[in-house]
């Protein structure tokens, strides 16, 4: 080993130790997090005597079951809830829901938690005419977990809150009712206080505030510790989980509910949790599967979104971090049974006066109302994000005309006509040179015939490609100018690709045959599954069939002298049968879409070479000839360095060719 290496690896292993140093914690920093592990393995050991005790209870009481001793049994109960130090007086009582019925949600509170128990919302059904239940009842809904300084583990899903209403106590020992309009509000305080031997200290407690207002999805949440200071273990942040079964809305193709193929099964495919990172764009789970998530920085809200509609809870501030994961349960027996969605929540903890402030919303995915809530919500929606023109395409065109074209009440399956034709109207600009050009190759078909048998060789492809590109040059016709407004399409075409199966303004909405164009349109049930394709016949699938497959066929016809690589028909004539596969369980939209603009195109084309006339192509042809008789072409330096470069293959070509002879 030389000097030279050696003084390297010094230097490698100094830099090391100062890393080391640097990143280091300091001695507050160790203390600190010497009191979290402590207070971490406290609670672990008394979450395992708790976890005995409570195995204990209920293998006596499942042994006085079979006695049928109930008093003792009940006492054994009401012992197993009360195993939660000085919160025992709030472990113990019976539950009782308040609906609060505004002007677009019903909203269910449960005391017992203090949870969100049920939300439907107003004025949308399920596919089958069904309320539109966007939370699912459960007991593991909502549950803030923390930990007491006399060591007992604290899980609020277990204690029933006392209820106020406007800060009176809410005294109904029924499910009760209210109901909201307009500019009302309503304020539902539900409190979980702490005692001990003497009695209920009336001014601690434990506190979910939600905030209705009579017109809204959004409501406010905040969760107030009040003078719990010696009783809530202080830690740097609290774990708040959050979980909801989702239910399907919207019609399924059945064979895909047992199949791996999301495409077959839209609303899975369009459903997930997406978070809005403190200092990042917003991201998601995997689409349409299971999967989870431990995201470590700061989120700024957690989101759990079906195809059109989405249950939110944000933070005021920022959540500290969360686990998130969404879960299929094999064994569920709900028919409208779609995924579970769960978060852990790291909430921000003060001490024992701290306040969280939070709000929720639920309700429909719609752009602009989420768009208007300023967080990024619409981000939700896939309107083609990932790229810069796709997104603008959607924003600032697509749905601009979209919502202006509502304005005048027409049927959606109108609007979507329109505004197919309006958008045809803008590409054809681009489109008219395209077609113009392939009818200029046809007319220049016997020429291209002639230079294939001037130059039939392999080895004279470069001589070939000159006298081509000379004639393609004299009538005008340019390659780029065919490629290139088929390229600048392609961000159009995937933006409205996007955006029909995302808009829920289609809805539930008819249009001929079809009774919801935001899903398919079956006109014959099969009674069976053909694989890929599925168990229905879609009309609106077809009829883009029907027209592609014409539009494939016409254009061989007419470019046959380009249809000679092996291979070639078969691909163009496979493409047309793919997409009718592909596209049978897509939305009806989507499908009429393509349908319009495929005719819409195809009329345009047979139009252009219709008049696209020989006679001037030819007299192009003449004058080009005459004017390079007349004065020598300039030639750009592109030009220029692309004949370059085919001179040096040709030399390079006739030095390959002496060398084999």
């Amino acid at each position: 080993m030389n000097k030279q290496s050696i003084i390297g690896l010094i230097l490698i292993f100094g830099i090391f130790v100062g890393y080391m140093w640097w990143v280091s914690p300091t001695k507050e920093e160790r203390e600190l997090m010497q009191k979290r592990h402590d207070s971490m393995v406290a609670a672990y050991m008394d979450s395992m005597e708790q976890d005995r005790l409570l195995k204990e209870a209920k293998r006596q009481a499942d042994s006085l079951a079979k006695a049928g001793d109930s008093t003792v049994i009940n006492a054994i109960a009401q012992k197993t809830r009360a195993n939660m130090g000085v919160f025992n007086v709030s472990a113990v009582g019976d539950s009782a829901n308040l609906t609060i019925v505004n002007d677009v949600m019903s909203l269910t509170l449960c005391n017992k938690g203090a949870r969100v128990d049920n939300v439907v919302l107003s004025g949308y059904t399920t596919y089958d005419s069904m309320p539109l239940q966007l939370i699912t009842p459960s007991a593991e809904n909502m549950n803030l977990i923390f930990a007491t300084e006399e060591n007992y583990n604290i899980e609020t899903k277990d204690l029933v809150f006392v209820p106020y209403v406007d800060g009176k106590p809410y005294t109904a020992t029924d499910n009760g009712t209210m109901t909201l309009t307009g500019s009302d509000s309503v304020v539902v305080s539900m409190r979980a206080y702490i005692g001990d031997s003497t009695g209920i200290s009336s001014d601690r407690y434990l506190e979910y505030l939600y905030t209705v207002y009579g017109d809204q999805y959004e409501i406010g949440f905040v969760i107030n510790f009040h003078n719990l200071g010696g009783v809530v273990r202080e830690m740097s942040y609290l774990d708040f989980v959050w979980h909801n079964a989702m239910n399907r809305q919207e019609k399924v193709d059945q064979s895909s509910k047992n199949s791996r193929n999301p495409n077959k099964d839209m609303e899975r495919n369009n459903s997930s949790i997406y978070y809005k990172p403190a200092k990042d764009k917003v991201d998601y789970l995997r689409i349409g599967r299971d999967g989870d998530e431990h995201v470590k920085t700061q989120v700024e809200w957690i989101a759990y979104k079906q195809q059109f509609f989405c249950a939110i809870l944000m933070s005021d501030s920022t959540f500290e971090n969360a686990d998130i994961s969404t879960v299929t349960r094999k064994d569920e027996e709900r028919a409208n049974y779609l995924c579970d969605m769960n978060s852990t929540i790291g909430l921000p903890f003060n001490g024992g006066n701290s306040s969280i402030p939070m709000h929720f919303y639920f309700g429909p995915t719609k752009y602009r109302d989420l768009r208007a809530m300023h967080k990024g919500f619409e981000r939700m929606l896939p309107l083609g994000w990932g790229f810069f023109l796709t997104q603008w395409i959607s924003r600032y065109a697509i749905i601009p005309v979209f919502n202006f074209l509502e304005q005048f009440n027409w049927n959606y399956g109108i609007i979507i006509v329109i505004l197919t034709f309006l958008l045809r109207l803008v590409l054809f600009p681009l489109t008219f040179k395209s077609y113009q050009g392939s009818a200029i190759m046809q007319i220049l078909r016997p020429e291209m015939e002639m230079l294939n048998k001037k130059y039939p060789n392999p080895d004279q492809a470069m001589a070939k490609q000159q006298e081509m590109s000379r004639l393609q040059k004299r009538a005008g016709y340019s390659p780029m100018a065919g490629c290139l407004p088929l390229l600048l399409q392609l961000p159009i075409i995937w933006a409205m690709f996007r955006f029909y199966p995302a808009s829920i303004e289609l809805r539930q909405q008819p249009f001929l045959w079809c009774d919801d164009l935001s899903t398919y349109d079956s006109i014959l049930d099969l009674g069976f599954n053909i694989p890929l394709y599925g168990d229905h016949v879609s009309l609106f699938c077809l009829l883009m069939f029907g027209v592609q497959f014409f539009y494939t066929w016409y254009t061989m016809r007419v470019n046959s002298s380009s249809m000679n690589m092996p291979g070639m028909k078969f691909m163009m004539y496979l493409m047309p049968f793919m997409m009718l596969f592909l596209f049978n369980s897509q939305s009806a939209a989507l499908n009429l879409y393509y349908f319009l603009s495929l005719t819409i195109t195809m009329i345009q084309m047979i139009l252009i070479r219709k008049f696209t006339s020989e006679q001037k192509v030819r007299a192009r042809m003449a004058a080009y000839d005459i004017k390079a008789q007349s004065q020598p072409q300039k030639k750009s330096k592109w030009q220029a360095r692309m004949e370059q470069m085919m001179k040096e293959a040709q030399k390079q070509q006739a030095a390959q060719q002496r060398q084999k002879r």
